[in-house]
């Protein structure tokens, strides 16, 4: 949303048409899980005999968890850690040690998911409850997503698989019938995914899009088709301080809190 359709909607408790939102960190806190699955792929990619975790492990790789944008990056942060990198030196470019680590390991990212995903295959069809039990919605969103369902269209764009994100969701009891997931699944990164909803929907439909990684929105910012929906970094998710405090001069971002996020949607705007 441009700057004055933004000062509008602040003034006029303006809705979106269509609600946008990520699924890990902004809905669900799946950090627990994550480490478990990255771990076991893990083990099984470089064939550790023991498989407990060094101490300390868990701790750094919950802290160094937001620099990861899809899953194959899971267990190459264990192997970045494991090697002696320190978290100031993964977050000064993750991506590009991401990639040289890929060479160096002699990995591919197909390789890497493809184990991420098995462990997870593996972890639900022997034991779902203890899968479920590693992850749950933030506080409020489950009793927020219906309220939502009623009032508008509700889009999750997530990198993580469609099918679980669904079985997340009905074991909360939530009706997927009005809700579309675009999981990893659709291989479109989530500019493209908002540009095709836009496409769908009349010329004066209002996009919200709610997400946790700023690098995400900042990329949707350069898109010059997509200057009108409104973005919100939720600072309950996987980003950093310094990311937060980052968009202080940025009209185009507007940074939410959980609190605010399971409230009316005027709130969120501030008005």
């Amino acid at each position: 949303m441009s700057k004055g359709n933004q000062i509008v909607a602040q003034l006029t408790g303006l809705q979106p048409t269509v609600l946008a939102l990520d699924y890990d960190g902004v809905l669900c806190d799946g950090m627990k899980e994550y480490f478990i699955t990255a771990w076991q792929a893990y083990c099984n990619l470089w064939q550790l005999a023991d498989k407990t975790p060094p101490a300390g492990l868990t701790e750094q790789f919950y802290r160094v968890r937001p620099l990861i944008a899809t899953g194959w990056e899971m267990p190459m942060l264990l192997r970045a850690l494991l090697l002696g990198y320190t978290e100031a030196e993964m977050a000064a470019d993750w991506e590009s040690l991401s990639y040289q680590l890929l060479e160096q390991e002699k990995k591919t990212p197909a390789e890497l998911v493809a184990e991420v995903d098995g462990v997870r295959d593996r972890w639900i069809a022997t034991d779902p409850d203890s899968w479920l039990a590693e992850q749950i919605l933030y506080p409020g969103i489950a009793a927020r997503i219906p309220v939502w369902l009623d009032a508008v269209q509700v889009v999750i764009i997530s990198t993580k698989e469609g099918r679980f994100i669904q079985q997340l969701l009905q074991q909360q009891g939530i009706d997927l019938a009005n809700l579309q997931i675009f999981g990893k699944e659709v291989k479109q990164p989530k500019h493209q995914i908002l540009r095709s909803l836009k496409a769908e929907q009349p010329q004066d439909a209002v996009f919200w899009f709610v997400e946790d990684r700023l690098k995400t929105l900042q990329e949707v910012q350069e898109q010059p088709d997509l200057s009108d929906v409104t973005l919100f970094l939720a600072d309950w998710g996987y980003n950093t301080p310094a990311e937060r405090s980052s968009i202080a001069q940025d009209p185009g971002i507007h940074l939410i809190s959980l609190s605010q996020f399971c409230q009316d949607f005027k709130v969120w705007l501030g008005s």
